[in-house]
C-alpha cells in the first residue's frame, strides 16, 4: 500500500509539466477509438463509464451555477445514470441548467487537446484534485460511492501506468466522454419521445417550463454543443495530433 501510495504521489506530482505532443500511428489511433467507442457501447462497460458521465454532467451544472453567482447547495448521484445538482442564490438558472448534457462532451473535448498538445498527465492530476473537491458537494451514499470509484480509476492511471501512455488514455477516455454525451443526449431524446412518463426529470424539458422556450429548441442546442465538440475533437485528431503511418 504504501508503494502504491508513493507512486500515485510520483506520478501525481510529475503530472504537473509538459511532455511531447503525441505521435500516434494511424493503426494505434483506431485502437484508442475502438475503446473509446467501447466505453459508450459495451453494457457491462456503460454500466461503469456511463456513471463518470454522470459526475461529469452535474459538475457542468455546479460550475456553471458557480460562475454566475449561484451556491451550488449538493450533488446527489444515482446507480442508474441519474444525478442532482441543487444551487440557491440569484445565479442564471438557464445558464446553471443548460450546461449538464454538452459538460461531457466539452470536457472530453479539452482532454483531447491536453492529450494531444502534451498535457495529458496534467490533465489526470488536475482530474483528481476536481473530484476530490467533488466529495464536498456529494449528499448521498450512491454518489460517494461513484464518486470513490472514479477518483480511484483516474488515480490508478497516475500511479500504475507508466508516463508515455497516460497521455494515450487521457486521449481515448476524452473521446468516449465525447461519445458517451451523444449516448446521453440521444436517450433524453426517448424520454421526449417514447418514454414521456420521465419527462419531468428531463433538462430540456425543465428548460422550457423556466423560459418558454420549446423543449425542441433546448434538445438541437444541446446537440449543436455535443456536435461542435465532436468536430474539435476531430479537428485535433486530424490536425494538432500528429499520426504516423497508414
Amino acid at each position: 500500500m504504501e508503494q502504491w501510495w508513493q507512486a500515485f504521489v510520483n506520478g501525481f506530482l510529475s503530472g504537473f509539466g509538459r511532455s511531447s505532443p503525441l505521435v500516434v500511428p494511424a493503426a494505434e489511433l483506431l485502437w484508442i477509438l475502438g475503446g473509446a467507442a467501447a466505453l459508450c457501447v459495451v453494457p457491462v462497460l456503460w454500466r461503469f463509464f456511463g456513471r463518470f458521465v454522470t459526475v461529469v454532467h452535474e459538475l457542468g451544472h455546479a460550475f456553471a451555477g458557480l460562475a454566475t453567482g449561484m451556491r451550488v447547495t449538493g450533488i446527489t448521484l444515482r446507480m442508474d445514470q441519474g444525478g442532482t445538482t441543487h444551487g440557491v442564490g440569484r445565479g442564471r438558472a438557464v445558464w446553471f441548467g443548460f450546461w449538464g448534457y454538452p459538460a461531457p462532451a466539452a470536457v472530453g473535448a479539452v482532454l483531447v487537446w491536453a492529450s494531444a498538445a502534451g498535457w495529458g498527465r496534467t490533465a489526470l492530476s488536475v482530474s483528481v484534485i476536481v473530484l476530490a473537491l467533488v466529495f464536498l458537494f456529494i449528499r448521498n451514499l450512491a454518489g460517494v460511492l461513484i464518486l470513490a470509484g472514479s477518483i480511484i480509476a483516474v488515480a490508478a492511471i497516475v500511479a500504475a501506468v507508466p508516463a508515455d501512455l497516460q497521455g494515450h488514455l487521457t486521449l481515448a477516455v476524452g473521446l468516449a466522454l465525447v461519445m458517451g454525451a451523444a449516448r446521453d443526449w440521444w436517450n433524453l431524446v426517448s424520454v421526449h419521445t417514447r418514454r414521456r412518463r420521465e419527462l419531468a426529470s428531463s433538462d430540456a424539458f425543465i428548460l422550457s417550463r423556466k423560459t418558454g422556450v420549446p423543449s425542441a429548441v433546448w434538445l438541437f442546442a444541446f446537440a449543436a454543443v455535443i456536435a461542435l465538440a465532436g468536430v474539435a475533437s476531430w479537428a485535433v485528431l486530424t490536425g494538432s495530433l500528429r499520426t504516423v503511418g497508414a
